[in-house]
């Protein structure tokens, strides 16, 4: 028999954070193929939506003013202006929700979110995905070809920042390989426990 909601235990959020081009994205969609019940957190932004983009699917699409107000109620787990322009963040009560459902949740989110979180969500588990190496991180970067030459040296300086702060995390998964990386954040997720 089926528990109902009250009965139900609530959901694990697990913070994922690592530096850039270590596959963040790509073991998170491999987890949701595998565990499709687990919810990836959904940012909100003030920026107007792409062609193609879902209100409640790519983002939560508000006006600065819902964004303050979401901010003022204590709502935003953790947020940022980014490009000096538009803001973003992850907004508590959709994480609530899902938790509420007994669902795990996901935050793919920065070492500067990764950080906020840890101070409105102290029960939330940190994890730092990390590369097998300096050395394979800035062939993954370089190899994927979608950043000019500066951009990339840009991004390289920001991971070292990120790859400094990996002791901030309750645990670091090494992303050498895709399947056993996917397993390892399953089990902190709360979801295979073999």
């Amino acid at each position: 028999m089926p528990a109902d909601s009250a009965d139900e235990k609530p959901g694990r959020v697990v913070v994922v954070a690592g530096p850039t081009a270590v596959g963040k994205g790509t073991v998170t969609r491999r987890l949701l193929e595998r565990y499709p019940d687990v919810y990836l957190s959904v940012s909100a932004t003030t920026r107007k939506p792409r062609p193609g983009e879902v209100d409640g699917v790519h983002y939560f699409f508000w006006s600065p003013e819902q964004f303050d107000a979401a901010i003022d109620r204590g709502d935003m787990l953790e947020w940022a202006i980014v490009h000096g322009q538009h803001r973003y963040g992850t907004p508590r009560s959709a994480v609530e929700a899902a938790r509420a459902e007994g669902r795990s949740v996901i935050l793919e989110i920065d070492l500067d979110g990764a950080r906020q979180v840890r101070r409105t969500m102290p029960g939330a588990h940190s994890v730092f995905l990390a590369p097998p190496s300096w050395e394979v991180l800035v062939e993954r970067l370089v190899g994927r070809g979608t950043e000019p030459p500066e951009e990339q040296e840009r991004r390289l300086a920001t991971a070292r920042v990120e790859m400094a702060a990996e002791s901030e995390f309750d645990v670091t998964i090494v992303n050498d390989d895709l399947d056993e990386a996917v397993g390892a954040l399953a089990r902190e997720a709360g979801l295979d426990h073999a």
